[in-house]
């Protein structure tokens, strides 16, 4: 709603009489379309709110606070260079329509601020002494340089609108009071309702995104589960290594697990030898214990936040939902595990801990690579990057004179092939050293380094091992 011509004679003859002669202390411009003035009278000041929004545009003293971006837009630049100190000599209607005028001397002499408050077309304008066009507000204006032409006017012969705001009584300024009351509960519900609006935006996403992420948590713990009788199967091909001859794609042994001690037919792989058939069957084993640890927990914490989110989004549906007293609507959905430990990995470099502990550092692009291997990186830590390949450099943090363990030496080779170009294929080789046998290469972009002393470990993405690190991420 925009202010009739009668509302602005009113809130007109009532705040010129306060306003004439006051110095320009400070100018805001909180919106795109909004300046507020703050002017100086001899014992108070008063604050000028104009606004040229098409469905708000007004003119009224204000007492509400209005935020302000951390940098001014041009136009409150150029009000700033042009009118800060300046004095406000005259300020009326034009013509008994929703033009106003407010006439001021500055530094530079006589100036016009006028303001257009005429719906979808409004607009605040600067003029100079000759009335041309210097500057806009909204920059839909062009013929700025150019004599100032008024908008069209209205029939003369219509009857004015009655104003919605004669019945309010009270305080020095009632009607301005009332037209500043309204807008600001105007705006309060607007906010509130955007609000509410892309808090419901984020909720269903979050949602949707969590239901995959369960899904998937529950997809790879019944894979796992096809595992769990993979370590007696091991047991009896370590009972039998001697019997096997490399080749053999089964084997039939006594299983005597089994108190009837049946016998039991073992696939194994005709590429592998008896031994590496029965560490394949240990590791996957291990794979299935390390599912039902990590995952069986991680799903039950998910499924809480699900529900908690699902409760929310009900009381925003039902109309009994509020805001929360500090918003915080996209740190507040990250419910999983994942999720956390993605928002706690912003800041220099992500930042990892191993299975043992140790922290591992990687870096996001060329600079922080950079930064991080010739900057944090000690002499002694370990130095990991995918081979042949564009990637993130990764650091692990030991004390001098300690190796690292084999599973935080697994845990960084997958870091360093998962934030590589070899990501897609899944699978490739990590080559790794101590920080100081990486040098840089001298007249290269930054991130470009001489390695020497490597050695080589070759890494599959394994995703259990990448959810426990990020869960472990999460959880610091």
């Amino acid at each position: 709603m925009i202010l009739n011509r009668t509302d602005l004679a009113l809130v007109l003859a009532e705040i010129a009489p306060a306003l004439r002669g006051g110095w320009t202390q400070k100018i805001h411009q909180p919106h795109a379309h909004t300046i507020v003035l703050d002017i100086r009278m001899p014992g108070e000041t008063h604050r000028l709110l104009i606004s040229c929004d098409p469905n708000n545009a007004r003119l009224h003293l204000t007492t509400g606070s209005h935020l302000n971006p951390p940098t001014p837009p041009p136009f409150c630049q150029f009000l700033r260079a042009h009118f800060q100190g300046a004095r406000l000599d005259d300020i009326h209607q034009i013509e008994n329509d929703r033009l106003v005028e407010l006439q001021m001397t500055s530094r530079d002499g006589p100036r016009v601020i006028m303001c257009e408050l005429t719906g979808p077309k409004a607009n605040i304008l600067v003029l100079d002494v000759e009335r041309r066009i210097l500057r806009d507000c909204t920059r839909q204006c062009t013929n700025v340089g150019q004599a100032y032409e008024p908008p069209g006017q209205g029939d003369a012969s219509q009857k004015p609108a009655p104003s919605r705001f004669t019945g309010c009584v009270g305080g020095r300024h009632p009607v301005s009071d009332a037209i500043d009351t309204y807008y600001r509960e105007r705006e309060s519900g607007r906010a509130g309702d955007r609000l509410k609006t892309e808090r419901l935006r984020i909720l269903k996403k979050t949602l949707k995104k969590e239901l995959r992420l369960i899904e998937a948590w529950r997809s790879d713990l019944a894979k796992a589960a096809t595992y769990r009788d993979y370590a007696r199967y091991g047991e009896l091909i370590k009972a039998n290594l001697g019997s096997i001859a490399k080749g053999t794609d089964q084997i039939e042994v006594t299983d005597y697990f089994d108190d009837q001690l049946p016998t039991m037919t073992i696939p194994l792989d005709p590429m592998k030898s008896p031994q590496g058939n029965m560490n394949d069957y240990f590791r996957k084993h291990r794979k299935h214990l390390a599912a039902q640890r990590e995952l069986t927990p991680r799903i039950e914490q998910a499924e809480l936040g699900l529900a908690r989110l699902r409760q929310e989004l009900h009381e925003i549906e039902q109309g009994t939902w509020t805001p929360p007293a500090t918003p915080s609507p996209r740190l507040r959905v990250a419910t999983s595990p994942t999720a956390r430990a993605i928002a706690q990995q912003r800041g220099p470099f992500r930042r990892f801990t191993s299975t043992d502990g140790l922290p591992i550092f990687v870096g996001r692009n060329a600079r922080e690579n950079d930064e991080l291997t010739f900057g944090l990186a000690k002499s002694d830590d370990l130095w990991l990057h995918a081979r042949g390949t564009p990637g993130s450099h990764v650091v692990v943090r030991l004390e001098k004179g300690t190796d690292p363990p084999l599973e935080t030496l697994r845990d960084a080779a997958t870091l360093a092939l998962l934030y590589s170009d070899l990501k897609k294929s899944g699978k490739g080789d990590v080559i790794y050293t101590r920080r100081k046998w990486v040098k840089k290469a001298k007249g290269q972009a930054p991130g470009a380094v001489i390695v020497t002393q490597e050695k080589s470990v070759h890494i599959s993405l394994d995703k259990i091992r990448l959810d426990a690190l990020k869960n472990r991420t999460s959880r610091e």
